[in-house]
């Protein structure tokens, strides 16, 4: 990986189940180099996986197998624009059915902690109205949802 900054997330040995399965589901993603340890360490074996080089939606990234001492939370996410109810629900399902788990206004985790929101551009365009009362009609409705509904995004942006 040639890039001057590169996210790099801490997994518990799973960081190749991690990286296959963010290459398999967002597009622009993809696996890239994997460094196995040259030798044994304490909590690992030679040619165990230390590092796995990925990209999610073009977002250079390194899992890092760094043992069970860290844990991942929601003060790191990924947010995922989506275009339409179909992209919205499929990289929802997709991370949710996949093992994880929903949470509250487009927020879900997936089975390695990681947390993603997922969020329609209609949804971010509407909390951001100029109209004070579109805005505040849209922040209500969503803080009903775990994932996002366009079609009741829209109603509340309409005044329906």
């Amino acid at each position: 990986m040639d890039t001057k900054n590169t996210i790099c997330l801490w997994f518990d040995g799973n960081a190749m189940d991690a990286a296959g399965f963010y290459a398999a589901t967002f597009p622009a993603s993809s696996l890239g180099a994997v460094l196995r340890s040259p030798g044994d360490y304490p909590g690992g074996k030679q040619g165990d996986i230390l590092t796995v080089e990925f990209t999610v939606l073009g977002i250079p990234c390194v899992g890092i197998n760094g043992g069970p001492g860290i844990k991942h939370n929601e003060a790191f996410s990924f947010q995922i624009t989506t275009d339409d109810q179909a992209e919205t629900d499929r990289l929802w399902d997709a991370i949710v059915q996949n093992g994880g788990q929903e949470s509250q206004c487009g927020w879900c985790k997936d089975r390695w902690g990681i947390s993603w929101q997922i969020t329609p551009r209609i949804l971010l365009a509407a909390l951001s109205d100029n109209d004070p009362a579109v805005s505040k009609r849209v922040f209500e409705a969503m803080m009903t949802m775990k994932k996002i509904d366009i079609s009741v995004i829209e109603e509340a942006r309409r005044g329906l």
